[in-house]
């Protein structure tokens, strides 16, 4: 049972977040040197914050099919709160960060839209709690919210086969995490080495090694913690947690309609 299913307007709203995400994400591999992007290089990641409203204009959205009511709500708000209280624990501990179990396994169990909203949601209340608003939320947001989207749209399975489907994709989830989120600084930083700059106008494949080596040698540290401690942690509690936000979705009975009575007649 999905908290949050995905009706035709909400797919055609995240479909199109998407799709801007991605350009604000690669634009350094295929902007032409002459572009507005490249110009103006500096201004790149406030051109792109307005992916933030764009993710809210999603709820609404989804709140015009229909598909969150309140007790998906209150869950969604829920499920938030534990993620930006958990998020400072592991800031600059080598990449330590248990709140990506939680996104994904709720991704799973209640269906890709509730996990593309917890993943921007709960990003933008833990920067609002610890105060980490800045021109890199707009893609912390975006790349939490296609975790948990994907969590969501991974194939049916079952027991000790879905805790391995799930552990291989929190692993290479983690670690794509990381090496996106170095596209939102990469191409502004200064006096790196040639190997692993970025280089305005240069062709794709180069600047999208130089990208790779970056990554390697500057995150990959921060990334195999955060996948190692996913894995470990989805191994350890995974069949638990989704067992209880499943029976805490049929429960809730999110498919349910709303049906109004009249008041019975006092005799």
């Amino acid at each position: 049972m999905r908290a949050i299913p995905l009706g035709r307007t909400s797919a055609i709203s995240i479909t199109i977040i998407s799709v801007l995400g991605v350009m604000s994400f690669l634009w350094p591999f295929i902007a032409p040197v002459d572009s507005f992007l490249v110009v103006n290089s500096s201004e790149t990641p406030l051109l792109f914050a307005v992916i933030i409203p764009l993710l809210l204009l999603t709820v609404i959205s989804q709140i015009g099919d229909g598909g969150l009511d309140a007790k998906a709500i209150a869950l969604l708000g829920a499920l938030a709160a534990v993620i930006a209280v958990l998020r400072p624990l592991g800031a600059g501990l080598g990449g330590i960060e248990p709140i990506w179990v939680i996104l994904i396994l709720a991704g799973r169990a209640l269906g890709p839209g509730f996990g593309f909203l917890l993943g921007s949601i709960s990003l933008l209340a833990s920067a609002l709690f610890t105060g980490g608003v800045g021109p890199w939320l707009p893609f912390q947001m975006l790349a939490a919210a296609w975790v948990g989207l994907g969590a969501g749209l991974l194939p049916r399975a079952s027991g000790k086969k879905e805790l391995l489907v799930l552990s291989t994709y929190a692993a290479a989830a983690c670690i794509a995490f990381g090496f996106l989120m170095n596209l939102w600084f990469w191409p502004f930083s200064v006096n790196l080495p040639t190997q692993i700059a970025f280089t305005p106008g240069a062709a794709a494949g180069e600047n999208l090694v130089a990208w790779i080596r970056f990554s390697v040698t500057t995150s990959l540290g921060f990334d195999l913690p955060r996948a190692a401690l996913t894995v470990i942690l989805i191994a350890l509690i995974g069949s638990p947690i989704l067992q209880l936000l499943r029976r805490a979705s049929r429960k809730a009975a999110f498919d349910a309609p709303t049906v109004f009575m009249a008041p019975e007649r006092l005799s």
